[in-house]
């Protein structure tokens, strides 16, 4: 087992320097050049005083050069912290100010975002900034420390790696609670671990061509770039402008003769509900994965009809333990869209535990939190102890291993494989009711006028201490209000657990790892008066039927019965 990650790519340019290892359109980059490029910048990191340890941040679109960075940085012996160029600058300092980087390195298309950081920012205690592009590309008020001509200048011999595998390889960035930005360490051993068993258990090979979805900061691509590089396959990276294009998407999959598709289960709901999939469309796809998110199961049936040669797996993993911890292939299509799929059974090396307030098992069928231990776990968070201390706790005899709390219910079933309930913060109570926001939504799902939903709580006053509130897109060609959607809930699910207040969008705003953003669908709930923007590309707008009739985006309350009540004898526990 190689000790670093940067090793595959050195191993494959070495022994296959021609094959293609990155596409993007219609631009290939091989092995060779990969190698080369990235010693070139490894030497210049070296040379202008980045030793082991150093954290180097870029903020780079998808591209075979955000991947020379990556590994760049890494060849370097620093490690690398992915930026988001359409995050807030405000969001972005507060990740500089934390990870503390010696360098900062951009293209051209991050020239605003820097110009905004360090016009009016706050010192960030940079040492400099660098651009992987002549220096005529950059915003004129800043002075590069380097330039893609700098870079020319240095050896693409071999570089030798002082790291060891136990040191950080990257620091991810995730959404707290709190609203500032926490950062996950993970090792080169967490990555390769998992690397290695599920190129074994996929059985990947050179001949694959790996689509990477997910946007760099995204722990999703981490499998997509190194599990392709693992075994010398070629990585086709998916421009980000396609996410709101479905035929377009379709295509790109079908041109790139795509053999293994990653992603969150939103893009391939969108996919089905706009029905771009043809029957038996996709001739090379061999594997189709998901993780991050509930894929909504008529959804799931969709792709598994029109494809009925595609082997489909549910990952299932946090951040903090390292892209996923555990996995299930579906055996064959289910034949009840109401049907949940499992979170399945552990990857090599990971184990799963559900356990009770006194982190003892519980009981199988009963619901608990589900933690995780293993070779995946990030070692803490980026210089946050107590955060670290809350989230990773000592387990077994006298404390010597550790467990992660990853806040999510599960339950183990009568078949063994492992069940996710939702979260412990999507579990509201209502009326005396315990009501699972996600229950909720895979009732709608199921629904033909939906084309994706969310569920969410906020604060009530009075009867209802929690307003269940659902915002919603349509189907293609669907016409339907919130009332009448409710009325066909209501044969699904009590109506203690029907949403009081409906939203219809377009799309449903989502967050830069593209997960619906509930936060904010919270505070349009909260402030339904406010213009409320959704991150990157998406908005909450009224739906086209709104815009024509010249009313603004409304909230429908569809009010809350009476007669629902329950006292504390009769309440779900």
């Amino acid at each position: 087992m190689i000790r670093l990650l940067q090793q595959w790519v050195c191993e494959q340019a070495q022994y296959r320097p021609e094959a293609v290892a990155v596409v993007m359109c219609g631009q290939n980059m091989t092995y060779g050049q990969l190698e080369a490029q990235s010693n070139q910048l490894a030497r210049l990191l070296q040379a202008i005083g980045c030793r082991t340890g150093d954290r180097v941040a870029f903020a780079i679109p998808k591209s075979a050069g955000a991947l020379v960075a990556i590994l760049g940085i890494l060849k370097a012996d620093c490690i690398h912290v992915p930026i988001d160029i359409a995050s807030p600058s405000s969001r972005v300092a507060r990740i500089l100010q934390s990870s503390m980087p010696r360098y900062v390195m951009g293209v051209s298309a991050s020239g605003k975002l820097f110009e905004q950081l360090f016009a009016h920012g706050p010192d960030l205690k940079i040492a400099g900034i660098g651009w992987l592009e002549p220096r005529r590309t950059v915003c004129p008020s800043l002075t590069p420390a380097f330039t893609h001509d700098d870079l020319v200048t240095f050896s693409a011999d071999t570089v030798v790696c002082q790291n060891r595998s136990q040191d950080p390889a990257h620091i991810l960035y995730t959404s707290g609670s709190t609203g500032d930005p926490k950062g996950v360490v993970i090792t080169h051993s967490n990555v390769i671990h998992f690397v290695e068993w599920a190129t074994k258990y996929f059985g990947m090979d050179s001949s694959d061509r790996v689509s990477c979805h997910s946007p760099l900061h995204f722990d999703l691509s981490t499998f997509d770039i190194f599990g392709a590089f693992r075994v010398g396959a070629e990585i086709h990276l998916v421009p980000p402008e396609l996410n709101v294009l479905p035929n377009k998407l379709a295509d790109f999959i079908r041109a790139s003769k795509l053999t293994q598709w990653f992603s969150v289960p939103s893009v391939l709901n969108y996919l089905a509900k706009f029905d771009v999939v043809k029957q038996n469309d996709f001739p090379a796809l061999k594997r189709l994965l998901w993780c991050g998110e509930v894929f909504p199961t008529p959804a799931l049936v969709y792709w598994m009809k029109r494809l009925p040669g595609v082997q489909f797996t549910n990952l299932y993993g946090p951040t903090e333990a390292t892209i996923a911890s555990s996995f299930f292939t579906v055996p064959e299509c289910p034949t009840n869209e109401n049907a949940k799929i499992p979170i399945g059974t552990a990857c090599d090396g990971e184990e799963l535990l559900v356990l009770d307030a006194n982190l003892e098992p519980v009981s199988p069928g009963s619901v608990g939190e589900l933690y995780i231990r293993g070779v995946g776990l990030s070692p803490c968070y980026w210089q946050d102890r107590q955060k670290s201390i809350s989230a990773f706790l000592p387990y077994g005899p006298g404390g010597c291993d550790r467990i992660y709390r990853t806040g999510d219910l599960a339950h183990v079933g009568t078949d063994g494989m492992i069940y996710f309930m939702g979260r412990i913060d999507s579990q509201i109570k209502s009326r005396g009711y315990r009501i699972e926001l996600g229950e909720i939504e895979a009732a709608l799902n199921a629904l033909p006028e939906v084309r994706e939903c969310a569920v969410v709580a906020i604060s009530g006053q009075g009867f209802d201490n929690n307003v269940i509130c659902c915002a919603y897109a349509l189907a293609r060609g669907a016409q339907a209000t919130g009332m009448l959607l409710r009325r066909k809930l209501q044969q699904f699910v009590p109506d203690y657990m029907l949403p009081a207040r409906w939203l219809c969008l377009e799309q449903l705003p989502t967050n830069s790892n593209g997960k619906i953003d509930r936060r904010k669908l919270r505070e349009c709930f909260s402030n339904p008066k406010k213009p409320t923007s959704g991150t990157g590309q998406v908005t909450l707008a009224a739906t086209s039927r709104q815009a024509a009739s010249g009313r603004p985006r409304s909230l429908i309350d569809a009010g809350s019965p009476t007669n629902v009540a329950a006292n504390s004898n009769s309440a779900q526990k």
